[in-house]
């Protein structure tokens, strides 16, 4: 049988040379230090102690230092520094220094970073003295997530928290406009002040005769406010005017009308109402033609026995309408409201007023006296007939005066 020449060769060095642990020890080349001394152990060849000169110190910063010998090769090259520089940097937890072989006098600066979600309580470190000052990273006070704002949406994904100087950006949905910074950001735990979304709204000053299809009870002017993309109707009121310009308006997203506003021109005038029966107008001032602007009519009824119901003056306004809606005449009724008369008092001598024999309404008045001598009344003299058939106060009585304190009996 052949044997494998490798397998053969592996059995000659065991046996024979311990090649195999040889092979595993690689030497690494000689060391010497400047201004300093080197020691080896004789149980631990592969690691090298050393210390330096009156005045110097190895670049790690310790009054002492090793290297370690791994596969031929040194971890790093012993160095002695002066003791006034400064040579490895200090570790950082939770933060990064780039280490360099570069040695560093004293006064001078090296900036530094901390981990994401750490803040540097300094940005840069410095030599003192053959020293380097200790940078810290603190934890970051971190945001919530950023404050909601109405009718507006972030243009970034949510995240589980916010370090400091984290940013957003809100963008308002349509028909709103932006009052504020749009991106803001997390500056120790605390948002800035994010921004509002105004809705847009466009503001129609009509006129007193213009009138519009979203004005409500179809009253005229004076004003109109609608959202952002909707469109308004106008039109003008009363004979002889007419609108100048578009009828339909759009409001815009920036809060302007889409067309110039239009106007009402020409000047109006009231229509005369002579259906009304038994109705009489006089007109202020006595002219004729149309009735316009600030014109008046004032009204009486024709027919005895009829009365006026409504308002006895209206005006012609700007619009071409009237100020208000045109009166009626309507028969006067007889069965008014009476107040009674009480008859049964003893001795009372009453006198109407007005004198009249007709049935005592409201306003009327009744004025009373005792008939007899030796009496005097005792309550009103005058009461008043109310809107309701009740008296103002009720009937007085006439009583017998009295001589000494007693009442005359005989």
């Amino acid at each position: 049988m052949r044997v494998p020449v490798k397998l053969l060769s592996f059995v000659f060095c065991f046996f024979f040379f311990n090649c195999a642990q040889s092979q595993a020890k690689q030497k690494c080349p000689d060391l010497s230090v400047e201004n300093g001394l080197i020691h080896t152990l004789s149980s631990k060849e592969e690691e090298i102690f050393y210390t330096c000169d009156t005045g110097y110190k190895p670049f790690s910063g310790n009054w002492w230092d090793s290297v370690t010998c791994s596969k031929g090769s040194w971890s790093e090259e012993p160095q002695c520094i002066r003791k006034e520089e400064c040579g490895a940097f200090p570790s950082v937890h939770h933060g990064k220094l780039k280490q360099t072989k570069q040695i560093f006098h004293d006064g001078d600066a090296v900036a530094f970073e901390c981990d994401p979600g750490f803040i540097p309580t300094q940005r840069f470190i410095k030599c003192v003295s053959g020293t380097w000052e200790t940078p810290v990273c603190e934890v970051d006070v971190r945001c919530d997530i950023p404050p909601k704002v109405e009718n507006a949406f972030i243009t970034s994904k949510p995240e589980e928290f916010y370090v400091h100087g984290s940013s957003v950006t809100y963008v308002c949905g349509s028909s709103f406009s932006m009052n504020g910074k749009s991106t803001v950001f997390c500056r120790r735990g605390t948002w800035e002040e994010v921004p509002t979304c105004k809705e847009v709204i466009c503001v129609a000053n009509l006129t007193a005769n213009m009138r519009s299809d979203v004005t409500e009870d179809r009253r005229t002017g004076p004003e109109v406010s609608v959202r952002s993309g909707h469109t308004i109707t106008l039109s003008c009121v009363g004979k002889g005017v007419k609108l100048q310009g578009s009828s339909k308006i759009t409001c815009l997203p920036d809060g302007q009308w889409e067309d110039p506003f239009p106007k009402c021109v020409g000047e109006a005038t009231c229509p005369l109402n002579t259906t009304v029966e038994d109705l009489k107008m006089e007109r202020s001032p006595d002219i004729e033609g149309p009735v316009k602007h600030g014109q008046k009519l004032k009204f009486s009824c024709k027919r005895e026995g009829f009365k006026l119901k409504g308002e006895r003056e209206i005006t012609c306004l700007p619009n071409g309408e009237w100020s208000s809606s045109f009166p009626e005449c309507e028969a006067e009724t007889t069965d008014e409201v009476v107040c009674p008369i009480n008859t049964t008092v003893e001795g009372l001598k009453m006198e109407r007023s007005p004198d009249i024999k007709r049935p005592i309404k409201h306003g009327h008045k009744l004025i009373f006296s005792c008939k007899r001598e030796g009496f005097k009344l005792k309550g009103e003299r005058e009461i008043t007939c109310l809107p309701n058939g009740e008296w103002s106060s009720s009937f007085p009585e006439c009583e017998a005066e009295t001589t000494d304190g007693q009442p005359d009996i005989n």
